[in-house]
């Protein structure tokens, strides 16, 4: 076998697959043989090479479907079709958001996938294959692959929620410190996981819309429950975002509020304190004429005066509740 090719496999339409172990069966397959599932790492230049070498796809087909970034979305191609899809990244110590691309081709007799990183839900098919309850044929693949995709991004959203949770729970704790860069990776993931979701959404559509071949009438129906679970974690990223949102205009008018307060305190002590420093700095200015340089008593007449005086504006500020 040459590097890049991951599994061959052919359906024996009742639940489980045929493993072709060598080079030369696979490149000696008939479409009377059974269908085919080829499973690539295009990242491996013996894998692009056995793609060129199939006469399945044109150059530009064979560009796009080993392009380093592509958009999740479906496309006519000369033999077949072309499907372009992502799921979330649960690979050790990878960040789900940073969703892998699965590329597809597809016509009646022989599905091509391609990846650069491992995918679960590619394993959980060849996992039900390998049990003999797999799909029978290439429309049952699809619907299954597409499932798995899909309901595998629950549990990211499920988490994405419960951080959502405990930021909401952050904000009615005033003596804790929030943690403002948490809450803005958690943005950033969610908008990540949309980025993706939304034209996947379309693909998926159009793909139940259009007449192809190879897709059963029967399944359409997994194809469309697929896609309304789609739909709703697309909405609870939306509900996400706006959460996100909320929590953070919450802690930034906290913030303001606080601030304001503290302002407020500093303008009220200054208006206590103007009129008396007014007057400490007049009678302290260093010229004749001063009144009460001769009393004993005048210093504490001065004093006397200030509190009351300070007693006074304080009353003041009270009967005008600026205090």
């Amino acid at each position: 076998m040459f590097n890049g090719l991951l599994h061959a496999l052919i359906l024996d339409e009742q639940g489980g697959a045929h493993t072709i172990e060598n080079s030369a069966e696979l490149n000696n397959w008939q479409p009377a043989q059974g269908k085919l599932w080829v499973h690539l790492d295009y990242s491996q230049t013996e894998a692009i090479e056995w793609l060129r070498n199939s006469e399945q796809l044109t150059d530009y087909e064979l560009a796009s479907l080993t392009a380093d970034e592509t958009r999740p979305r479906i496309t006519q191609a000369t033999n077949g079709c072309m499907l372009f899809l992502r799921g979330v990244n649960l690979n050790p110590a990878q960040n789900p958001e940073d969703m892998v691309s699965i590329r597809l081709f597809i016509n009646e007799n022989i599905v091509i996938t391609t990846r650069k990183r491992r995918l679960l839900s590619v394993q959980g098919v060849l996992a039900s294959l390998t049990a003999k309850n797999g799909p029978c044929n290439i429309s049952e693949l699809i619907c299954q692959l597409t499932h798995n995709l899909t309901s595998r991004m629950q549990s990211v959203i499920d988490d994405l929620d419960d951080n959502l949770d405990e930021f909401e729970d952050e904000i009615d704790q005033p003596t804790k410190r929030f943690d403002n860069q948490g809450l803005s990776q958690l943005r950033r993931q969610t908008i990540g996981l949309k980025r993706y979701l939304k034209p996947q959404k379309e693909a998926l559509s159009t793909l139940i819309v259009n007449k192809y071949n190879w897709l059963d009438e029967s399944d359409k129906a997994k194809l469309n429950e697929t896609t309304h679970l789609l739909i709703r974690f697309i909405e609870e990223l939306d509900n996400s975002i706006e959460r996100a949102q909320i929590i953070q205009q919450t802690v930034t008018n906290q913030v303001s509020e606080q601030l304001n307060q503290r302002m407020y305190v500093m303008s009220v002590v200054a208006a206590l304190f103007l009129p008396l420093g007014f007057l400490t700095g007049l009678l302290g200015v260093n010229v004749g004429g001063i009144p009460g340089t001769e009393s004993p008593y005048a210093f504490s007449a001065f004093v006397i005066f200030l509190i009351v005086l300070t007693g006074g504006i304080g009353v003041y500020f009270k009967n005008k509740k600026w205090l």
